[in-house]
């Protein structure tokens, strides 16, 4: 186990171990005591022992991708786990073992290869499982598919105190509970996610895209609208304002991608959607061949790495007039590399969740990553952001944790009974606040966690 401590490391050694896996350029100014970094289940047992006997608060990286970089917390020990990389797959039952600090590119890439299974993560390559399960797993087909964090089928757990607790259904049941959802606020340390795969659709991935104007906004909007409560249930979809690469204008672009077994099943998908299409896109395509892995290389062109990111999100109301409340959102980018998103979340959102803490959602998933490169753009980028998301909070109903910063504002993440209980777990497991949890305005959460808004203020 590796400990650069602030007080004593070479200045430009403790700068990269406290940032250095931070995604988000804009930095914060906030400095652990130390930074541990792990590489199995007993460098973290020591590191949650060692913020005790220092009397202070541990906080953990998995992959470094919050956007308010929420490990990097005052007079804290940091654990960081990106060198604790372990995956084991057992094909004959569809499950793996993996850590925190596998990505999805990293676990898919090992199961597509070697197995033709897969697990739907993050969207973004570089996102680790750790993170990403814990506020629920918005990942690969969501819509139909479920939340990621469904396919948890058990959890290893350090405690705040030092005990490893495995955490299922029937053992450690409201740990498990909690690490299905939590956040940031999870009292303790997840070692190792025991996870159900699913297999990769022999044909691949198909997608169909369609590029529009900014000014048919809201003519293609209204079409996805209508066509998402009937599309196919292998089928994702979403709707991004973006400046396409080698194009000076702001477009609209819709995309869908379909998880078939076979070319006929992919083009019977997308055939409906691509025939009530309306007309005037500057660019499309139909039914191409696609994959996971050409799906990454994408998000990881629309989220480079070495930027300056503000993210905001909300969940719109399933009544809303959706394109009205997101049309400032999506025709007024602040910034070439910026991009508004619509996610369809319908049936999911219709459906019964299992008994867990994420209880938050809707039909409409709207997200803002406002992506630039100099600090002095900060103040206009985050301003935008503010200014649009004020214009939305009316209309919504809450807001994901993945894509929040509870620094800057309230709102709901989880349904009011499960909010409650959710923080009385954190004050019943960690009763010392040892785990850093939430970090909201002055750092102050602390053991009580968040307090619970029945009404959304965004």
């Amino acid at each position: 186990m590796q400990i650069i401590w602030r007080d004593s490391a070479p200045a430009a050694e403790y700068e990269e171990a406290r940032v250095g896996r931070v995604f988000n350029h804009r930095r914060p100014d906030r400095f652990p005591l130390a930074v541990v970094k792990a590489t199995c289940q007993e460098d973290i047992i020591a590191a949650v022992k060692l913020a005790k006997a220092k009397n202070c608060r541990l906080a953990v990286r998995s992959g470094g991708h919050s956007w308010a970089a929420w490990s990097v917390r005052d007079n804290s020990i940091l654990l960081d786990l990106g060198n604790y990389k372990q995956l084991d797959v057992d094909p004959a039952t569809r499950t793996a073992r993996a850590t925190p600090s596998m990505t999805g590119r990293e676990l898919n890439g090992v199961l597509i290869k070697e197995h033709n299974l897969m697990f739907p993560g993050g969207h973004c390559p570089d996102v680790g499982l750790g993170g990403f399960l814990l506020q629920g797993g918005m990942g690969w087909n969501c819509r139909n598919w479920g939340w990621a964090c469904e396919r948890v089928q058990a959890v290893d757990v350090v405690t705040a105190q030092g005990d490893v607790l495995h955490c299922n259904a029937t053992q450690n049941r409201e740990l498990y509970w909690a690490a299905r959802g939590a956040g940031p606020g999870f009292p303790g340390v997840v070692s190792k996610y025991h996870l159900e795969l699913i297999p990769y659709p022999r044909d691949g991935f198909r997608s169909s895209g369609y590029i529009y104007p900014i000014r048919l906004y809201r003519e293609a909007f209204s079409w996805i609208l209508q066509a998402t409560p009937t599309s196919d249930e292998d089928t994702e979809i979403a709707v991004v304002a973006q400046y396409p690469e080698g194009m000076d204008e702001l477009c609209l672009f819709v995309l869908f991608v379909t998880m078939k077994h076979d070319p006929a099943a992919a083009e019977a998908a997308l055939r409906p959607l691509h025939d009530s299409r309306p007309a005037g896109a500057i660019v499309e395509w139909f039914c191409e061949t696609d994959s996971l892995e050409k799906q990454y290389e994408n998000q990881f062109k629309a989220n480079p790495e070495g930027h300056r990111y503000c993210a905001e999100n909300a969940y719109i109301r399933n009544d809303a007039d959706v394109p009205a409340v997101l049309e400032e959102a999506f025709t007024t980018l602040p910034h070439r590399k910026a991009f508004a998103l619509w996610y369809a979340m319908y049936p999911c959102s219709r459906r019964k969740l299992p008994d867990m803490a994420l209880s938050m959602q809707s039909d409409h998933y709207f997200a803002l990553y406002t992506v630039w490169e100099e600090a002095r753009d900060d103040a206009r980028c985050q301003g935008w952001v503010a200014d649009v998301m004020q214009k939305v909070a009316p209309h919504a109903v809450g807001a994901y944790l993945g894509d929040s910063d509870f620094q800057v504002r309230k709102t709901k993440f989880w349904a009011d009974d499960n909010a409650r209980r959710l923080m009385g777990l954190r004050r019943r497991f960690d009763p010392e606040g040892r785990i850093c949890g939430y970090l909201d305005k002055g750092d102050t959460s602390g053991v009580r966690g968040l307090a619970i808004e029945s009404e959304v203020k965004l």
